[in-house]
């Protein structure tokens, strides 16, 4: 195990009707003029957004709306909210929805304070402060609501890029199962793909001696295996959602990935296909994980076997480990396809005849890129192109 440092101090307040906490925790946090950042949809109609509004009210808060976040965030609502927030003088930015919504909530706030384009951070830019967020979580998938981490996708070309940065991490996050049971089956099969991808691309590591985290990688896909079968079953089981939802925090907080190097390969490649098409993030690494793991499995025959054997059930053969190495990566999309996924290129609406761009954007569309992508192994564009072609 490598030495690391880890401090995660988000307060999360989870549970039932949770969100009545939200006025008490934004003031807790220092928080008086508030920016709620949300999409549309469901938290208006659920009459969720007006029940935090009036939790903010009765505390004797401010706030501001922004709403429109859209799945796979645009850098232009995050302009117009980083010239709303100075223009108001706004100091907390309360994001409601998911993932999108948290990410692009996390950009506005470094924006905010930061003196030149927000971007930047997205290029490689440290982030090393931000206003404070606060979240309230309606879908179980990103983890964002507890992690560093943020994604926005640049429109001027359609770039999603990710930052990270210690700032970003919210000081509260509010998580009640109960608001992710309005979504659709495919939405909430979405969000468990996204959330197994999180502990895979751990999982994947050339560190040796770190049984600890891998135990609990592997524990929490076994969760979500189980979990994510009954909750398709019944969309409205709110304690296979609480399950869910609190490993989906688990699986992006990083405490499973300390001490270890990871992969993100998968996300890097993924990233491409949902800013092209704009399908849905978890969707694109339904597809996206069966190819990069076949491609790369060879790079540690013995690790893709384990998994195959402590999490799906494989047995193992010790003649032949590529064999076990294989049943799990095809255990692993049958899963995915089992509750609702797309198995192909045809099934994202990805065409063929754009593998060459979204390779070439994939390895060399960011500032400072050197044509391969860095992880579990080493890629170069070739070998981008040839995942995406196992696509087909």
């Amino acid at each position: 195990m490598e030495n690391f440092t880890f401090y995660a101090p988000t307060y999360f307040a989870f549970g039932d009707g949770a969100e009545s906490k939200a006025g008490e925790l934004v003031k807790r946090f220092g928080g008086s003029k508030v920016l709620i950042h949300y999409g549309g949809g469901s938290v208006v109609r659920s009459g969720l957004l007006d029940r935090v509004k009036d939790s903010l009210t009765r505390s004797g808060l401010s706030f501001l709306e922004l709403g429109g976040v859209k799945p796979n965030p645009r850098s232009g609502l995050v302009y117009e909210g980083i010239e709303l927030c100075r223009k108001e003088s706004i100091d907390f930015i309360l994001a409601v929805g998911g993932g999108s919504t948290i990410d692009s909530s996390k950009a506005i706030a470094a924006g905010t304070v930061y003196d030149g384009d927000f971007w930047d951070f997205y290029e490689g830019k440290e982030v090393t402060e931000a206003l404070p967020i606060g979240t309230i979580l309606t879908i179980a998938a990103a983890g964002s609501e507890g992690s560093p981490d943020s994604v926005i996708t640049k429109e001027e070309g359609m770039i999603k890029r990710g930052a990270s940065g210690e700032a970003y991490r919210p000081k509260f996050s509010i998580l009640n199962p109960a608001l992710t049971e309005t979504l659709s089956a495919y939405q909430t099969a979405c969000g468990i793909t996204d959330i197994m991808a999180h502990l895979y691309e751990r999982y994947l590591t050339n560190t040796s001696n770190v049984e600890t985290t891998d135990r609990m990688i592997e524990g929490l896909l076994l969760a979500m295996i189980h979990e994510g079968a009954k909750v398709m079953e019944d969309l409205t089981d709110y304690d296979a959602r609480a399950n869910i939802m609190w490993a989906g925090m688990m699986a992006h907080n990083n405490s499973c990935g300390v001490g270890r190097s990871q992969d993100w390969t998968s996300h890097n490649i993924e990233h491409e296909l949902s800013a092209l098409y704009d399908c849905a993030h978890g969707a694109g690494l339904a597809v996206t994980m069966p190819a990069v793991f076949t491609y790369t499995m060879n790079h540690d025959i013995n690790r893709f076997a384990k998994i195959a054997v402590r999490v799906w059930g494989c047995q193992m053969d010790f003649e032949h480990p590529e064999k076990t190495a294989k049943a799990g990566i095809e255990a692993l999309r049958s899963f995915l396809v089992s509750i609702g996924m797309p198995k192909n290129f045809a099934e994202l609406g990805a065409k063929e005849e754009d593998i060459s761009k979204l390779a070439d954007i994939c390895c060399n569309g960011s500032e400072g890129a050197d044509g391969k992508l860095y992880g579990f192994t080493t890629l170069e564009q070739k070998d981008v192109e040839a995942i995406y072609r196992l696509m087909l």
